[in-house]
């Protein structure tokens, strides 16, 4: 089948707190042959992968690993929803310092994201949101391996080395954007040709971001904070 099927099908059975014993028989399965689709020592046929998508109520592209929405749903720019739309995902968010942090993240993305629209280098704006994507996926993974109930299935990467490949690629993405914004090429990416568009001051920020300039400076203060660094004289 494929090495997600296996991870998968387990992560469901587990979220569902069923045993292995109970889902064999309503699969209509023996528990040893389940047993074996879910450590991937044998491929199963059409006929159970579609009883096991309506059995979880997912879509078979979802138990395939080919669509990371359970009903199989392809994500589009439009269907990503701003983060300014607070929804019932955020409602949760109540004490200060949480909304405070994400603001001031927030806030400066926006600043980021625009000036990489306006130099119109799309390997650099692909290695920097790679770099944030990871750093985010490293995060979300901390705070849900705090509680031991939840499922390392739900991940491909095994958690004793998520955190060293994320480090890797994450190194390799900021290398890449590094190389760019010098105007270097790299592995067949353009270096910025024109960083005119990158002239930056203290003035021109507040100029061009009045709304977003003070959470930049803000996050840099607090990032330097916790640099520590100390130069000197």
């Amino acid at each position: 089948m494929n090495s997600d099927f296996p991870r998968i099908l387990t992560l469901l059975r587990k979220e569902k707190g069923i045993s292995q014993k109970n889902a064999a028989a309503q699969l209509a399965i023996s528990q040893a042959l389940l047993s074996h689709y879910e450590k991937g020592i044998r491929e199963c046929g059409l006929d159970f992968l579609v009883r096991c998508a309506d059995f979880y109520g997912v879509s078979c592209d979802y138990l395939l690993g080919r669509s990371p929405d359970r009903q199989g749903s392809t994500i589009t720019i439009d269907d990503i929803p701003d983060p300014e739309d607070v929804g019932k995902e955020n409602r949760s968010i109540a004490s200060v310092l949480p909304v405070l942090n994400k603001k001031l993240i927030l806030n400066t993305l926006n600043i980021l994201f625009d000036l990489l629209s306006k130099v119109s280098n799309k390997s650099l704006t692909t290695e920097v949101s790679a770099f944030l994507m990871l750093a985010v996926y490293k995060m979300f993974r901390v705070v849900y391996s705090a509680n031991p109930k939840n499922q390392d299935a739900m991940f491909n990467v095994p958690g004793h080395v998520y955190m060293q490949y994320a480090d890797a690629a994450m190194q390799i993405s900021e290398a890449n954007a590094a190389s760019v914004s010098m105007g270097q090429p790299v592995h067949g990416a353009e270096g910025i040709a024109n960083p005119e568009p990158l002239s930056l001051s203290t003035q021109s920020l507040e100029e061009g971001y009045p709304l977003f300039a003070p959470s930049l400076f803000n996050l840099i203060q607090n990032a330097e904070h916790r640099i520590g660094f100390n130069e000197k004289k």
